[in-house]
């Protein structure tokens, strides 16, 4: 491979690095799907190579560990969104009390709420 083919996959994953990042900023996860692969094939192909200078791929690799960060904080919010989701169905689902002597009991609840309306 050619020292411009080389830079040529440098340059685009790095543009592809900076749209990555923009649908991480974004919580765009359909551009991020759909960039994965693309990442993945530009990476693999940078991997194949024999020879390569570092120095040429230090301003890439700053992106994706920036990326990497973006990333693992998205992961984490939507984990926690899915944590108290899951914490909200059971409150609906039941209703825990205690008695006197300090014992746990569930009541459940019905799943379908009805709203009667007075006039």
């Amino acid at each position: 491979m050619t020292h411009d083919q080389i830079d040529s996959l440098i340059e685009r994953l790095d543009t592809l690095l900076d749209a990555e990042r923009r649908a991480l900023v974004a919580g765009d996860l359909d551009t991020l799907a759909q960039l994965h692969d693309d990442k993945e094939n530009l990476i693999s192909s940078l991997n194949a190579l024999d020879r390569i200078e570092a120095e040429s791929l230090q301003h890439v690799r700053k992106k994706m560990s920036r990326n990497q960060d973006l990333l693992s904080s998205a992961m984490e919010g939507i984990r926690s969104v899915a944590d108290r989701m899951a914490e909200l169905r059971k409150v609906r689902q039941s209703l825990a009390t205690y008695d006197r002597d300090g014992k746990r009991h569930q009541i459940p609840t019905p799943t379908e709420q009805k709203l009667e309306k007075r006039a």
